[in-house]
């Protein structure tokens, strides 16, 4: 029988073509607010997954359009009750339900300071939603798995979809027009996977490792194996993990590497001797098919 979790993995192809085809309009009119406003800086409200994807937008606003990327802490707000300085901010709230009270209340606190308010949700009547000046709507249905799948795809692609509109770059436009059919490329290849992941079934422990643009993509997958498993595992910087974590390493070890084309691939490559020589069972995503014999 199939689970409101594989429906909703193999939904997201369609979802991602409703948000081009739906929000990219409203998309490029918000990116115009924001080249008006000048801001200085960029900070996101999140939690959890759509923390991840906040990640993501550190990458992509930093690199291609030169916007400093903070991740707030809603606690300042809510907990402590404090005003940092946000006047001159993009401030971006994301959440699927656009129900977290601590990233509405940044929100509200952003807006009252005069800052660029933008939210991201699956849900446009929210009060996330609401209480931002602009938004940005998912249109990815409703999502009934307790883990969230295709409103993360969407935000990631709302956001690129943003940098995109903001930096005009025809290139990045066309790649992300043919992203909903490398999906589902993608979605086919799991046919078979759980033979050689059963393997792994009864492994408490595991480390994932990403860098740059899939720094983002290895903290959720590190959340979704802790998240649907019930077991640890630790998310790191490929930086961060050669200075100490990797001790951690031993004989049998999964270690889950994300490892796409792109300028961190010959950084992840080297990591991938150093955890074969240590005993590591290598689990590598990439688009390059030898890597592992590398």
């Amino acid at each position: 029988m199939t689970t409101h979790l594989e429906r909703e993995i193999h939904e997201q192809p369609e979802a991602l073509r409703r948000l081009l085809n739906e929000e990219s309009e409203h998309i490029a009119d918000m990116a115009g607010k924001i080249r008006d406003f000048d801001p200085t800086f960029v900070l996101i409200a999140a939690r959890g997954t759509s923390d991840n994807a906040a990640r993501y937008a550190q990458y992509a606003l930093g690199i291609e359009y030169g916007l400093p990327v903070a991740l707030a802490a809603p606690s300042i707000h809510t907990l402590y009750h404090a005003q940092p300085r946000m006047n001159r901010a993009l401030v971006i709230g994301i959440s699927q339900s656009g129900r977290s009270e601590d990233v509405r209340q940044v929100i509200d606190d952003a807006r009252a300071q005069g800052a660029l308010t933008l939210s991201i949700t699956n849900e446009p009547e929210s009060p996330i939603a609401q209480a931002a000046a602009n938004h940005i709507w998912l249109r990815c249905g409703e999502e009934l798995a307790v883990a969230a799948t295709k409103t993360y795809t969407t935000q990631v692609m709302a956001l690129a979809m943003l940098v995109g509109a903001l930096t005009g770059h025809a290139e990045m436009q066309t790649a992300l027009t043919a992203m909903p059919d490398h999906m589902q490329a993608t979605l086919a290849l799991a046919e078979g996977m759980a033979e050689w992941v059963g393997q792994y079934r009864d492994s408490e422990r595991y480390a994932v490792l990403g860098r740059g643009y899939h720094y983002c993509t290895a903290f959720e997958i590190g959340q979704k194996v802790k998240e649907m498993n019930s077991v640890t595992c630790e998310q790191y910087s490929e930086a961060d993990f050669r200075h100490g974590p990797i001790a951690i390493v031993q004989r049998g070890f999964p270690v889950i590497v994300v490892a796409p084309t792109g300028k961190p691939l010959p950084l992840m490559i080297d990591l991938l001797e150093k955890l074969k020589a240590r005993g590591a069972e290598r689990i590598v995503i990439t688009d390059q098919p030898d890597i592992q014999a590398e």
